[in-house]
């Protein structure tokens, strides 16, 4: 897509950090963008924001761990657009530990946020993505997802073990190849994102990322043109070994 006048995206997680700066950057690029999000005044604010780069911002209120709220975005979307161009989904949650202190709780609410939020959320979009000229589907992931890292010595991650999110990161990469060659046969591009260890409430302030730089890779994805990746798992342009 060589211009984003005239697309429609739709960012999850984007009241504060890496979802609002990919928000941001989309609208800096023209897109009428709608920000989805729990926190509403958060989401004013970011709606503002996106204003004031002279696109349209929707603050678009739900929680992802709820079944009606992703439902009731869908049927908000099919009344106020004819199609969506672009979706990227970067809300989710994190529970640090091992695996003997995490409740079952902890874990159910980490595959809300993380996987079974997200396959909802694009199975309630994909009619509108498929409207589109050409769609493209952004699952911000991680490099803890990667399971050769995980079990390599010497890695970036090997010993850096958080085994509920790992796990659900992992499950997002599956479901990214998985959609990927559902789609394979239309317009539609579906990539997984690590952002990069950045400077946000999960990475920490000790992350040597800025937020503006965790956000690229996943702006890359929402805007790769027809010969761009699908189903791949990419880090500022590189693919990382799943």
């Amino acid at each position: 897509m060589e211009s984003l006048k005239d697309q429609i995206a739709v960012v999850t997680g984007a009241s504060s950090g890496i979802g609002k700066a990919i928000a941001l950057s989309l609208a800096g690029q023209g897109a009428e963008v709608s920000l989805v999000a729990r926190r509403r005044e958060l989401l004013d604010d970011a709606a503002k924001q996106v204003h004031a780069l002279g696109s349209r911002g929707h603050a678009c209120p739900a929680d992802l761990t709820k079944d009606e709220d992703i439902r009731g975005l869908g049927e908000r979307f099919q009344k106020e657009f004819a199609h969506v161009n672009i979706l990227v989904l970067c809300g989710g949650a994190i529970f640090h530990g091992p695996l003997e202190n995490a409740s079952l709780a902890d874990f159910d609410l980490m595959y809300r946020s993380n996987v079974r939020g997200h396959y909802l959320m694009i199975q309630t979009m994909l009619p509108l993505l498929r409207k589109s000229d050409a769609g493209r589907i952004v699952n911000l992931s991680s490099i803890l997802g990667s399971m050769t890292h995980h079990s390599t010595p010497g890695s970036p991650i090997y010993g850096y073990h958080v085994p509920a999110y790992n796990v659900s990161k992992a499950a997002v990469n599956a479901f990214t190849v998985q959609l990927a060659y559902e789609l394979k046969d239309t317009k539609i591009k579906v990539n997984a994102a690590h952002p990069g260890w950045v400077k946000t409430d999960l990475g920490g302030e000790g992350a040597p990322m800025e937020i503006e730089d965790g956000a690229k890779t996943s702006v890359a994805l929402a805007t790769v043109g027809e010969d761009g990746p699908n189903g791949g798992y990419i880090h500022m342009g590189k693919p990382l070994p799943w």
